[in-house]
């Protein structure tokens, strides 16, 4: 009899001691979920998952793995606690044993638009093909297959007279924009690969240092089967640089799109650099848009740039980052983390209202150490050599000033497309 005691007991305190567990996980990610809907954090920037609590029972296998810590168990259910923090990289949709994720775009309160395509991603206007994270396929794998598959498709359309300059011209070099590439010169077709910044990997590249970029096998033309499963940014983007180097892939770099024009049986492409005629187009940019500029006198010189790569090369000189998002924060507080840097932070608004509540807490260590200055309410008006001017409840006042990072997010080609014909479908949380 005292045995039958003894394993009561035992199996009593194992219910415990797992029904303590799981209400301090429940508690902390109420905790999270609560301080980031208050903070403004819980709109998904991109595509995320949306779990269907009829189908889940907590499991947490899509908690495990996240690698960004967006999701987590609350009343025994599965819960997207951090949508700021979600890059839609799918590791959880593959996770889930009871599929009870799908990844959308757009939620109820905050539409998104993505231009209707054919199962061959080719758009409503003839000849003009979308693929990959524009056309609401953010996952890696799927966008690099999209590129392929577009091409394919546009391979199968050639033919009748060449009195123009190319078969296809892609914009846009993340992962569907070099693998349309690649099976472009696997397919023989005449290609112009135009990227307008100066690197390659798309979205992939602006991730922070060391970031899990989630992917899984995959094809590509010329290369074969490319087997990551769980890679970081820095090792994708050697990947991507090597496949470039071994098959000649050529890309115009710094190289932007302005318009597209349709004229008799071709397209004509224009660029900061030239314009192109093309049967066919193939757009395969991401979702961050070309950089939203400030539109001030001096602008354009070189020391202006639209993103943070390497703090460490602003050492010991006076820097001036503007905006009010994370990405802005992240850049000012790494900045000030340098020897003998002078950090302003500029920004228009009152306040931060849509920053991780981890960043709000770093800034105000900077700004406490005296490493980082914050002006809020603020706006630069003119830059110059060696100095800008900020302006302040309309006085505008010079501050020293090597470098300036403008971090105010991106404008998409939605009214040129859509100028074009491109139709588009608003999104609001559905696949």
């Amino acid at each position: 009899m005292n045995y039958i005691y003894l394993y009561v007991g035992i199996i009593f305190l194992i219910v415990f001691l797992y029904a303590k567990r799981q209400r301090r996980i429940h508690d902390a990610n109420s905790t999270e979920l609560k301080e980031a809907t208050q903070a403004g954090l819980n709109e998904p920037a991109s595509l995320h998952p949306i779990i269907n609590p009829t189908r889940c029972f907590g499991s947490g296998s899509c908690v495990a793995a996240c690698p960004e810590e967006a999701l987590g168990i609350i009343n025994g259910k599965a819960v997207l606690k951090n949508a700021s923090a979600c890059i839609g990289h799918g590791a959880c949709l593959a996770a889930c044993p009871v599929d009870a994720i799908k990844l959308v775009f757009g939620t109820e309160k905050r539409g998104v638009d993505i231009p209707n395509v054919t199962p061959q991603f080719e758009s409503n206007v003839p000849g003009i093909f979308i693929a990959g994270e524009l056309g609401g396929m953010g996952l890696i794998r799927k966008a690099a297959e999209q590129g392929r598959q577009a091409i394919r498709s546009i391979q199968k359309q050639r033919g009748g007279s060449v009195h123009f300059d190319y078969d296809v011209v892609i914009v846009g070099c993340g992962p569907a924009g070099l693998s349309s590439g690649l099976s472009s010169i696997h397919h023989k077709l005449r290609y112009k690969l135009i990227e307008q910044e100066d690197s390659l990997g798309g979205s992939v590249y602006h991730y922070p240092r060391q970031k899990i970029a989630m992917t899984a096998p995959f094809e590509l033309d010329l290369i074969g089967t490319v087997k990551f499963t769980e890679v970081q940014k820095e090792t994708l983007l050697d990947f991507w640089l090597d496949v470039v180097k071994k098959t000649g892939l050529n890309i115009s770099f710094r190289e932007q799109m302005e318009s597209i024009e349709s004229i008799d049986d071709r397209f004509v492409v224009r660029t900061n650099r030239g314009s192109y005629s093309t049967r066919s187009v193939l757009l395969t940019m991401g979702r961050r848009g070309t950089p939203r500029k400030l539109e001030v006198p001096g602008e354009e010189t070189s020391k202006v740039t639209y993103r943070l790569i390497d703090p460490a090369q602003y050492k010991g000189l006076s820097v001036l980052v503007v905006g009010g998002g994370d990405s802005a924060l992240e850049a000012a507080i790494s900045l000030a983390d340098q020897p003998d840097t002078e950090v302003i932070l500029s920004y228009r608004s009152a306040a931060f209202s849509r920053v991780k509540q981890k960043n709000r807490l770093l800034l105000e260590q900077q700004v406490a150490t005296g490493k980082l200055r914050v002006m809020l309410n603020s706006k630069v008006s003119e830059i110059h050599a060696n100095h800008v001017l900020i302006e302040v409840n309309g006085k505008a006042q010079p501050y020293r000033n090597d470098a300036v990072i403008v971090c105010a997010g991106g404008l998409l080609p939605t009214p040129l497309l859509q100028k074009m014909g491109v139709a588009f479908e608003t999104k609001y949380g559905s696949e």
